[in-house]
């Protein structure tokens, strides 16, 4: 976990295929721990062709009932199936907004928003901002994008830097 802090996490992504891989894992994600889903990322990324989009939105039934048996990731049918309906879900997006970066950062005008937290207690579950995406996501046929996952989604991609005042990264 240290690592992934250090390297990763609050870090501005602006990659369609790194955001869209960071959207699945985080609806993976609901109900479990964040390690677990690291555990199984490499997994994760062979099976969904790197996280490519059109990869995911073509991904067959058969090759989802296959998935189910595969330990490498986390074997629940609706996830897995999310999966798939918002690569299909974001091709459309792109189809209105040339990138699902130019959609995605525009719910933060573009820049991250840097708050100043000193305690972990004072970070939010979800934000506004997570809670429009989350909206305007599932009118466009997203699932398992509810208000706390788009807000962690936003932690994790950079679009909200939570790190605390005290952390070396802030």
């Amino acid at each position: 976990m240290i690592a992934y802090h250090d390297a990763e996490w609050g870090k501005p992504l602006h990659d369609d295929a790194g955001l869209f891989e960071f959207l699945v894992l985080e609806g993976a994600q609901a109900g479990l721990s964040w390690e677990t889903i690291l555990r199984k990322r490499d997994r994760y990324r062979q099976l969904f062709g790197g996280f490519d989009p059109a990869f995911v939105a073509n991904v067959t039934p058969a090759r989802i009932k296959r998935m189910m048996l595969d330990p490498g990731i986390i074997r629940n049918r609706a996830k897995i199936e999310s999966a798939v309906s918002n690569g299909r879900a974001l091709l459309l997006v792109r189809q209105e907004f040339d990138t699902f970066d130019d959609y995605v950062w525009r719910f933060v005008g573009g820049k991250p928003i840097r708050n100043r937290w000193r305690r972990l207690e004072e970070v939010p579950a979800f934000t506004p901002q997570s809670e429009a995406m989350s909206s305007d996501l599932r009118k466009r046929g997203f699932r398992f994008v509810g208000p706390t996952i788009c807000y962690a989604f936003m932690q994790a991609v950079g679009m909200v830097n939570d790190h605390l005042l005290d952390c070396a990264w802030r």
